[in-house]
């Protein structure tokens, strides 16, 4: 093998691994949230405006700690019940490149695209999202929550 073939050759590894790794860095991250369990999908509607539904003995959001991923026409929202009477609700769209956030493990809304995450008040817990996630009105009266 001559000089030339050699640089041709090593040129070519190099850019082989170099690949590898931007496809890696594209694909996921090495904190990705592979174990993150999804959130229970909850659907719901639009009323005057605001995403109603119902929250009974039977709903991911029954007791304190409970969450959920709610889907309506108006966009899709993750909610958690924080006490008896008292729910937080957020965009469920990620602030790092716009994934919709569905995992959640220990308390913590986790995003699968890169795998920031959030905590239920939407503040972020770890990046790489560096934004925290927009929060709603949630108002909640006769087993009705009521996000505006």
């Amino acid at each position: 093998m001559d000089r030339r073939q050699f640089c041709s050759q090593a040129l070519q590894i190099v850019s082989i691994g170099t690949m590898g790794s931007l496809f890696q860095a594209c694909g996921g991250s090495s904190t990705s949230p592979d174990s993150a369990p999804a959130l229970p999908v909850i659907s719901a509607g639009v009323v005057n405006g605001a995403v109603t539904f119902s929250v009974d003995a039977a709903s991911p959001l029954a007791s304190v700690g409970g969450a959920a991923l709610v889907q309506a026409p108006a966009g899709n929202f993750l909610v958690s019940r924080i006490a008896q009477d008292a729910f937080t609700a957020l965009t469920a769209v990620c602030t790092h490149q716009a994934c919709t956030v569905s995992g959640f493990q220990n308390s913590t809304y986790v995003c699968p695209c890169h795998g920031s995450r959030y905590s239920t008040s939407g503040s972020v817990v770890q990046g790489p999202a560096t934004a925290p996630l927009r929060g709603f009105t949630a108002r909640f009266s006769n087993n009705v929550l009521t996000i505006s």
